[in-house]
């Protein structure tokens, strides 16, 4: 299983993290296509999207090219502004930038937007909620963070305020998506408040311990160890 990803698997996954690789690469990649299937839900309901999507929905609008494979070459952008930054890339950071647009681009392309309120509604919060456990289980599975998040980690490595880093990018993306025309809405506002207390519920839910720190814990995420 994964045997096509090996030589990926050497090159961007450090030793500490290959113990229980085979969980963590489901883990990492069952994540990332929820995480793309709930971006695409938020854009399915139109009530407001998060900050990143407002810019690349912008971008989308102005250039005919989808949302998600300009997803993808912001990704690819962003991973750009890690090299003065000394920031490397894991298997999952590459995989982010790959996975999560490509999904977004396959369900926007195939499943037409609601018109009942109702239903956006219900949209918006799955695809809040989704994006939460998402979020726990890509970061969980310990192969990398994504490209945005690498670059928070970089900046805020250079003795910047973690908070001031993660509030000036988030900012600076939605209003630049905001003049380019991107959704903003409740359902920005929504994203913003809840996204970090889902993450901290569904990221140590879901972390993948090692086999010898995993014996003593009680989540599931912990078992199948053999000795």
């Amino acid at each position: 299983m994964f045997l096509f990803l090996t030589p990926l698997v050497r090159a961007l996954v450090p030793p500490s993290a290959r113990n229980r690789l085979v969980l963590r690469m489901t883990q990492l990649l069952v994540g990332l296509v929820l995480y793309g299937v709930s971006d695409s839900f938020l854009v399915l309901a139109h009530l407001g999207i998060d900050p990143w999507d407002v810019f690349q929905q912008g971008l989308a609008l102005h250039t005919g090219i989808p949302i998600g494979t300009w997803a993808i070459l912001v990704g690819i952008a962003v991973l750009a502004l890690w090299i003065p930054l000394r920031q490397r890339p894991g298997l999952g950071t590459i995989l982010n930038v790959v996975v999560v647009g490509g999904v977004m681009d396959l369900v926007l392309s195939h499943v037409a937007p609601p018109t009942a309120l109702a239903a956006r509604i219900i949209l918006l919060v799955l695809g809040v909620g989704i994006n939460g456990l998402a979020t726990g289980l890509y970061i969980g599975a310990g192969l990398g963070p994504g490209p945005r998040d690498g670059l928070m980690v970089g900046l805020a490595a250079r003795g910047l305020s973690i908070r001031l880093v993660r509030t000036s990018i988030e900012v600076t993306v939605l209003v630049a998506g905001w003049f380019l025309g991107g959704n903003v809405g409740f359902g920005t506002l929504l994203y913003a408040l809840s996204i970090g207390p889902l993450a901290q519920i569904f990221i140590p839910r879901f972390t993948v311990r090692a086999c010898q720190d995993a014996k003593s814990a009680t989540t599931p995420a912990s078992s199948g160890c053999s000795e």
